[in-house]
């Protein structure tokens, strides 16, 4: 049994700095590893980064992340990511990583992920330049993540993103914004792998358990809507969490 901690949208900058420690100075008796789910920072800036590094670095346990929409708004990107990565940090965008337990090998595929919608109410690559752009960003990011899914060669394999994969889990939002939680083919590209887990974030009033089409449990970790540190997934044979 593989046991993981997630979260995501803990939106930290120097004045939440510290609200999370304690919680998660008790990772190693609970957990293997953290998975964090995007949107790390308020604005995403270099300096708010340096609070996610300070906050969730050196725990003990290995902690792998996607980055949020937040975490892009300053356009500093680079930077952010260097600054999770000197602290120990595994960034993933469109890339997977292979941890190794006693109880067997976890590997992690990740991506931001983008809007788009949902099979019946999506958008469609079809009209203006602009349209076939947000539609292309979609696909990209869901092909990443198949891609960098399908190429992991491990015991259990879970996905990464901050935008949701299902509408399951966006209950509690607002119908007219589901496009811009998350998108289907997030969720095709779950299924296209034996994946074991998906987790997300970004839709801070929504619901916490879903499921893909294919059968494949997913879990919304935003910090909204777990209401602690963190949440705790074991994974083995089955889904414990």
């Amino acid at each position: 049994m593989i046991r993981i901690a997630a979260v995501g949208d803990v939106h930290l900058d120097q004045d939440v700095l510290g609200r999370f420690r304690p919680a998660l100075e008790e990772l190693p008796d609970c957990a293997d590893v953290l998975l964090l789910a995007g949107d790390l920072t308020r604005h995403g800036t270099e300096s708010e980064a340096r609070c996610v590094a300070q906050e969730f670095g050196d725990l003990g346990v290995p902690v792998v992340t996607v980055l949020g929409n937040h975490d892009h708004q300053c356009d500093q990107v680079p930077r952010v990511v260097k600054v999770l990565e000197d602290a120990g940090i595994t960034v993933l965008e469109g890339t997977g990583i292979v941890l190794e337990f006693p109880a067997g090998r976890l590997g992690v595929a990740g991506v931001k992920g983008f809007g788009g919608g949902f099979a019946g109410r999506c958008a469609s690559d079809f009209g203006e330049p602009e349209m076939k752009a947000f539609v292309r960003t979609t696909n990209e990011s869901a092909d990443a993540l198949g891609e960098a899914l399908r190429g992991l060669d491990c015991d259990l394999l879970v996905a990464l993103t901050h935008y949701s994969p299902v509408p399951d889990t966006l209950a509690g939002e607002p119908l007219e914004i589901y496009p811009f939680l998350g998108s289907y083919q997030l969720g095709q590209a779950i299924d296209s792998a034996p994946t074991a887990l998906a987790l997300h974030g970004h839709a801070h009033a929504g619901t916490e358990r879903g499921t893909t089409p294919g059968g494949v449990r997913v879990r919304n970790v935003a910090h909204p809507v777990i209401k602690q540190a963190y949440s705790i997934f074991h994974l083995g044979d089955h889904l414990v969490g």
